[in-house]
């Protein structure tokens, strides 16, 4: 007989609490359908973001390179588009991967990160599909904030005389701010708490709480129309 969601959850929790290792995460993704993946394969693997140098100032230990070759790996497997599975699995390797995650996460397919020791998000944090992280520099994300679909946010960048030269700046997004489709955000910004990024918009500069900004660049447009809600009154409900 095959297994419940349930069952599938319960058995991939056991393995995520155990550590993994090259040969649980082989096991792990033919539990969850996947092809079969020798050890060996991944006991050898190096993931894109360790030949940078933060991957080399900040080397991943054995257990979060299997972690985040098992996020992006997963989003390969049908499991991946089925909800009741996906998006609480999603969540517990957050958990374990994140430097910190609140509970209630929701998160949808084909969301990338390179450090997730770099990555804090509050509770019941929300991204939509093709949401990229960038957390070189560090990303905060506070309570109840959404990111919409093709949202794209950087926390490094490069010197125009020599790529090399790379300098960071932390992003911090404010509990309640919603950033909708294709916006993009830039090092050392901070969306204060509220706050709504436009779909498209270029955000360059801080967003002050409870606005609306919106275009390339991102300018203030207007106050957010909140009807004098705040906070958990303002039903930032991403998953029924």
């Amino acid at each position: 007989m095959s297994k419940t969601f349930d069952d599938l959850l319960a058995q991939a929790g056991e393995f995520l609490s155990a550590g993994l290792d090259p040969q649980a995460t082989s096991h792990l993704l033919t539990v969850l359908g996947g092809p079969p993946t020798p050890p060996e394969w991944l006991a050898e693997m190096k993931l894109y973001s360790e030949t940078l140098p933060k991957g080399r100032e900040n080397p991943y230990t054995e257990e979060q390179r299997c972690l985040h070759f098992l996020w992006d790996a997963f989003d390969k497997l049908p499991l991946a588009l089925m909800a009741p599975f996906s998006i609480p699995f999603r969540r517990l390797i957050g958990e374990r991967l994140f430097k910190r995650c609140g509970t209630g996460l929701v998160c949808e397919e084909n969301v990338r990160f390179n450090f997730g020791q770099f990555l804090e998000l509050g509770e019941r944090v929300f991204f939509n599909r093709g949401v990229f992280l960038d957390t070189k520099g560090g990303l905060v994300i506070g309570d109840q904030v959404g990111l919409a679909e093709d949202v794209r946010i950087f926390t490094h960048g490069h010197s125009e005389a020599s790529h090399i030269e790379r300098t960071y700046a932390p992003v911090v997004i404010n509990s309640f701010a919603k950033i909708y489709s294709g916006a993009t955000i830039m090092p050392g910004v901070t969306i204060g708490s509220q706050a709504i990024v436009a779909s498209g918009a270029l955000v360059m500069r801080d967003a002050p709480a409870n606005t609306v900004v919106a275009g390339r660049p991102a300018k203030v447009v207007r106050e957010r129309r909140t009807e004098g809600r705040s906070g958990e009154d303002l039903d930032h409900i991403w998953l029924f």
